[in-house]
């Protein structure tokens, strides 16, 4: 049976772009379009969901899921700027969080946790469109808190954020050590490079043995 879906944030960029791939795909069914612009609440699209997809903003992510949740609906999470730790304890189904559903991306943060043994210093750039409403990103700052832990020392490196018309999503990681420079770049050039991820996630999440999960690197393990 198809896994049926339904979009928090729907009328937006990325919920809309969610939908399309959602509906493209032959083992998922879409079931429902959550969204203010389109007066419909999170609550009227649960109960014909498996999953709640959420790309909506920081302040209502946290309560989108805590209501699927009790509901028994899965929830794969793309909104950033909160703390996952506001979900730890929540229980009746699973939680599935990404600062970033990129896979080039979540390639770009390993290569940067590699690098980080072994280069002295690093510093993050990352640039986004200038709707985005959090700064850093959540890319940004989950780089940094790895980079941070593999480095030894503790250290979180600096960021750096740029808010562009024209941009969607972009960050480069600058190591430096005695005599050389490293850089490690991902660009997002367009969004329907994170829907391989979000597809992903919506097929993963129900099997998920532990919740929450954050970071797309554990299901491409």
């Amino acid at each position: 049976m198809a896994i049926r879906v339904a979009v928090a944030g729907a009328a937006g960029r990325m919920g809309q772009t969610v939908c399309r791939a959602v509906e493209g795909a032959d083992d998922l069914e879409l079931t429902g379009r959550a969204d203010p612009a389109l007066d419909t609440p999170v609550n009227a699209v649960l109960e014909n969901a498996d999953v709640l997809v959420d790309f909506t903003v920081p302040t209502s992510a946290v309560a989108n899921a805590r209501e699927a949740v009790a509901a028994g609906v899965h929830v794969v999470i793309g909104t950033t700027g909160f703390d996952p730790a506001e979900l730890e304890g929540v229980s009746g189904a699973n939680i599935f969080i990404a600062p970033n559903f990129a896979i080039g991306a979540v390639l770009m943060m390993q290569f940067a946790v590699q690098a980080a043994r072994h280069m002295a210093k690093a510093e993050i750039i990352e640039l986004h469109h200038d709707r985005k409403v959090d700064a850093p990103s959540g890319t940004a700052a989950r780089t940094a808190a790895l980079i941070a832990q593999a480095s030894g020392n503790g250290v979180t490196p600096p960021i750096h954020s740029v808010r562009l018309p024209g941009l969607v999503a972009h960050q480069e990681v600058l190591f430096g050590d005695v005599g050389q420079t490293l850089s490690i770049r991902h660009d997002s050039i367009d969004r329907e490079s994170f829907m391989p991820g979000v597809l992903l996630a919506i097929r993963r999440v129900p099997g998920l043995t532990q919740s929450p999960v954050v970071g797309l690197e554990h299901l491409l393990d």
